[in-house]
């Protein structure tokens, strides 16, 4: 069995989320393809929609192992897996940030499974991102939000995102957050 990678400090975590249920908290695994493929079909159309701005029926073979094999150098890929342990623990939601190697500026992305919303999951996995993109050191955090995704929206001003209009298309908003301290840049 595949072991964490290493520098992920405070993971794996047990949380106990708002309503009292737990989930463990934790990074991505090559052999969490299949779980992730039964999240993603638990997903509703709304949520996949939110979270790829397109529809979305099926995830390729492609899209399942390039997110089950964050680049060790510059991504993190995180999982929340419902329940304290055991084998049928399900994979409730996903964040994750992708850099490049020499930049500063890392994106993020955060899903949910519709029936854990509301409970400060999302909120809980993107602070664990900020902190490790932060002790990596970079230097800027971004998303790409949908304009009528209010909810995501209004966590990322609340974590010091900065919220505007994307350049090149009115239905999307870019947050962006100043890792090195301070307020992020809006322009």
């Amino acid at each position: 069995m595949q072991n964490d990678p290493p520098g992920r400090a405070g993971l794996p975590a047990l949380v106990q989320l708002r309503d009292g249920r737990t989930v463990w908290l934790r990074a991505i695994r090559t052999q969490d393809e299949d779980e992730l493929r039964d999240a993603f079909h638990r997903l509703s159309a709304d949520s996949r929609y939110a979270r790829f701005m397109m529809p979305v029926r099926e995830p390729s073979p492609a899209m399942l192992a390039a997110a089950t094999r964050p680049h060790p150098d510059h991504d993190l890929a995180l999982v929340a897996v419902s329940g304290e342990g055991g084998p049928d623990q399900d994979i409730v939601a996903g964040a994750r940030y992708v850099g490049a190697q020499g930049v500063d500026t890392c994106e993020f992305a955060v899903t949910v499974a519709d029936d854990w919303h509301g409970l400060g999951l999302a909120r809980r996995l993107l602070e664990i991102l900020i902190a490790q993109a932060t002790a990596r050191g970079l230097r800027c955090m971004e998303g790409y939000v949908l304009a009528a995704n209010t909810p995501m929206r209004r966590l990322a001003r609340r974590l010091g995102f900065v919220d505007r209009q994307c350049d090149d298309d009115a239905t999307l908003r870019v947050v962006r957050l100043d890792l090195a301290g301070g307020v992020a840049d809006a322009g």
